[in-house]
């Protein structure tokens, strides 16, 4: 890589991330966003407990080491054009996104002046994370809402615009905990999207540019529909079951890597010499 070549990483948290021990998700946030010279914005407009979920998270960043963390609270979308929200976020060097509701995120924030100023630092390198709701913005086309622990239908799933940072995804979280395979599936259809991400709470999907590494205790389930043959998408009402054929299933645990551009799981020498196909893998 060039010395001056611009690396853009993203630290998408499935929710219920350790904050009390190791921390080891957020740890690794703060890390990437520059250790103990770290400059953290918290963002708080998914929740309606800013203040309180807020200091949770200058506790835990403080603890790990950052130099400096702030909040801020934007309420309406009047506030996301503050001139004292603006500058903090000119001198970040990671912003993070709590959880809550992720259309109280959009609605607030998207297409205006703080918007563009995040997706601007992007592009220049600092590092963009977020937690559970915070997660789920991450595409350009989100999921909004959905029933969980059900099998795929349309109805199951209602979908939105996102903030972009990860687009041509559909990402959930809380994943197997709250055993959405059936959402992610029925969001992936409907999406001219071919990969779809599921993270497990207290794991998160470290993308670095096109390569995503899996860190904390749980898993990261990716739904690949690059090579499906077939789905009854135009065949059926909005409460009847969806039907896909060859769809493929990944399931990552932490050190495993997964590359964006050649949709295939990374085997590191160690593991690549203990299987003959590729571990995690498997057609649905």
């Amino acid at each position: 890589m060039a010395e001056n070549e611009i690396t853009r990483q993203l630290v998408i948290i499935g929710g219920a991330e350790d904050r009390d021990g190791d921390s080891q998700v957020l740890r690794e946030f703060v890390r990437r966003s520059g250790g103990i010279k770290a400059n953290v914005v918290i963002m708080t407009a998914a929740t309606e407990l800013p203040r309180e979920v807020g200091e949770n998270y200058i506790k835990v960043f403080t603890r790990l080491g950052a130099a400096d963390v702030r909040i801020i609270d934007t309420e309406t979308r009047e506030d996301a054009s503050s001139s004292t929200a603006l500058e903090a976020i000119s001198k970040a060097t990671g912003i993070f996104f709590t959880g809550g509701d992720q259309a109280r995120i959009t609605g607030i924030l998207k297409d205006t002046e703080i918007d563009q100023a995040i997706h601007q630092r992007f592009s220049e390198g600092i590092v963009i994370a977020g937690t559970s709701a915070g997660a789920a913005v991450m595409p350009d086309q989100m999921i909004v809402e959905g029933d969980s622990q059900t099998n795929p239908r349309i109805e199951v799933v209602e979908m939105g615009p996102g903030l972009g940072f990860l687009p041509g995804v559909v990402i959930d979280q809380h994943f197997s905990q709250r055993g959405r395979l059936g959402r992610l599936i029925s969001a992936l259809v409907q999406q001219p999207a071919v990969l779809g991400f599921g993270i497990d709470e207290n794991t998160a999907m470290v993308v670095t540019e096109n390569q995503i590494e899996v860190i904390g205790e749980g898993a990261v389930t990716i739904v690949e529909e690059s090579e499906a043959t077939y789905n009854n998408l135009g065949e059926i009402l909005k409460d009847e079951p969806l039907a896909v054929f060859g769809a493929k299933l990944h399931i990552l645990p932490h050190g495993f890597k997964f590359d964006l551009k050649t949709r295939q799981p990374i085997l590191s020498n160690r593991s690549a010499a203990n299987v003959s196909v590729p571990v995690g893998s498997r057609d649905i």
